[in-house]
């Protein structure tokens, strides 16, 4: 898998810890739609290590899928600024 993180991501994650956790989250209301979620604080699954070369640690959850072959990773929020994760450039997991 692929990594691509976003200009001030690296950054980002290191004043929180260093560590982004990345899993696919489905949402009951919208026909079973996959979204990725993130977290910059631990959270049950069965996440790996996944080497990155951006300067932190990610650790995804790919849950019963393939892993992507790239995940992108941008900062959204104006106020309350978060990491994203997009499923091969998709909002949603195919």
């Amino acid at each position: 898998m692929n990594v691509l993180a976003g200009a001030g991501v690296a950054e980002l994650i290191a004043t929180r810890g260093g560590k982004l956790f990345v899993w696919p989250d489905r949402q009951r209301c919208c026909q079973g739609v996959a979204y990725l979620k993130t977290s910059t604080d631990p959270v049950a699954g069965r996440f790996r290590r996944v080497t990155t070369g951006e300067g932190f640690e990610l650790w995804f959850d790919p849950g019963a899928l393939a892993p992507p072959a790239e995940l992108h990773l941008e900062i959204r929020g104006w106020r309350a600024k978060r990491v994203d994760a997009y499923w091969n450039g998709c909002i949603f997991v195919p």
